[in-house]
């Protein structure tokens, strides 16, 4: 009888040792093969250190951003860069799924198409950018990874992918919008020590930024040549002081070493998928001070 309890006090520990080390799987969705990136480039990095699963999936091509060249050319172009930059970052898989750039519509063979990125991946974790957002692609994303926040548990909604056990926590990325109601955040991670490898990551993007955006904004003659210069423009571009918000959420999270915090990437739980409590939050956002 002792040794049977033994063995099983054994086991129970062994148990309880794999699901600590169990790696995490995070999906991040963007529009646009460099939407990952920006919204979540800084804890991709942190999670892959860490030994955990990143996948980054774009629902667009990128086939229209571009003043030079556009369809099947730019989406090849994009496609790279997205690898690279997916490599650059630690991040395991890059999908890029065959969606027309700026055409990008909630419907139900796109959401089907989400639902199986997330259960494929067995997430724990998907991160993704809110409704309310200047470019249609992104509102479009958003309302996707919505509508799939409760169905991914549901057998008979595309049931050739088995439905995941457990209701992912579905996260929206920081932004800046205010109408009709601004970012709201619940977790708030300082991105410093990965903040130089973030934005080599976004580099990798370099038909984005460092010609479509800047042609965009009238500023394309400004973008330096060499390698150092763009990295330290592109830095500068994606250096932002926290918001009041934000930075009360990094207080509850960092306490006083908040104040020296000058990187941030920051998300609001969305009110569809699973509601974490605090220890919660701790182990899926295992680069968090305890």
């Amino acid at each position: 009888m002792k040794k049977t309890f033994f063995i099983l006090s054994l086991l129970l520990i062994a148990a309880v040792i794999f699901a600590q080390e169990k790696p995490l799987n995070i999906v991040v969705l963007g529009a646009h093969p460099d939407d990952c990136e920006g919204d979540a480039g800084g804890i991709a990095i942190m999670y892959a250190k860490m030994g955990h699963r990143v996948k980054f999936v774009s629902l667009t091509n990128g086939d229209a951003g571009h003043f030079a060249m556009g369809g099947g050319e730019l989406a090849r172009v994009r496609y790279a860069e997205a690898q690279e930059a997916g490599k650059r970052l630690g991040v395991l898989e890059y999908t890029v799924l065959n969606n027309h750039d700026g055409e990008l519509m909630p419907t139900l063979e796109n959401r089907l198409k989400v639902i199986r990125e997330i259960r494929n991946w067995n997430a724990d974790v998907v991160i993704g950018p809110r409704p309310n957002d200047y470019h249609p692609d992104h509102r479009n994303t958003a309302i996707l990874m919505q509508d799939a926040a409760y169905l991914v548990i549901v057998p008979n909604i595309a049931p050739e992918v088995p439905p995941l056990k457990k209701n992912p926590v579905f996260l929206f990325a920081m932004d800046r919008f205010q109408k009709p109601n601004p970012f709201e955040p619940d977790v708030a991670v300082d991105i410093g020590e990965v903040f130089d490898q973030k934005i080599y990551g976004m580099a990798a993007h370099e038909s984005q930024y460092f010609e479509w955006l800047p042609w965009t904004s009238g500023t394309l003659e400004t973008i330096p040549e060499n390698e150092k210069g763009r990295l330290e423009y592109l830095a500068k571009r994606r250096t932002f002081a926290p918001t009041e918000t934000v930075r009360e959420c990094l207080l509850e999270w960092y306490g006083d070493e908040a104040d020296g915090v000058k990187h941030v990437e920051a998300f609001e739980i969305c009110e569809y998928g699973k509601q974490p409590g605090k220890e919660e939050l701790l182990r899926l956002f295992p680069m968090l001070p305890e």
